[in-house]
């Protein structure tokens, strides 16, 4: 499961990754935190090109599924202003094995970040700024 989307279900993702072979599941949940580099966040802006990203996800996840032996993969990346809290991403695994699992989502995230055209802006009191790869 590849998708951009304004709000997250984490029931859905997680109904995703369920496999009968499946003896481990992991889940990323990226949010919104209320500071970066010492000054307070009150928000955030994420937009995408949408066509792109989802073709680079789903690189990644088969990518992954190939490196890792995974059953099942899945990203989930919201747009749209978030507040501090909000959840904005979900990378999930699902593998016959722990370690596969866990490290695939760390693999997924990691890659996610460096490839992926979605970008955020943060709001602060006095500003707003585009943030670049690797917050």
């Amino acid at each position: 499961m590849i998708r951009i989307v304004e709000k997250i279900d984490l029931n859905l993702a997680y109904e995703h990754l369920q496999d009968p072979g499946a003896g481990a599941t992991s889940l990323f949940l990226g949010t919104v935190r209320n500071a970066t580099r010492g000054d307070e966040v009150f928000q955030l802006e994420y937009e995408a090109y949408d066509a792109m990203a989802i073709s680079e996800m789903q690189k990644i996840a088969d990518a992954a599924t190939a490196k890792y032996g995974l059953l099942k993969t899945l990203i989930i990346h919201a747009v749209g202003v978030k507040k501090v809290g909000d959840l904005v991403v979900v990378i999930g695994a699902s593998a016959p094995h722990r370690k596969e699992a866990m490290a695939a989502t760390t693999h997924m995230i990691d890659t996610l970040k460096q490839t992926v055209p979605i970008w955020k802006k943060e709001f602060f009191e006095n500003k707003q700024v585009w943030v670049s790869e690797n917050p």
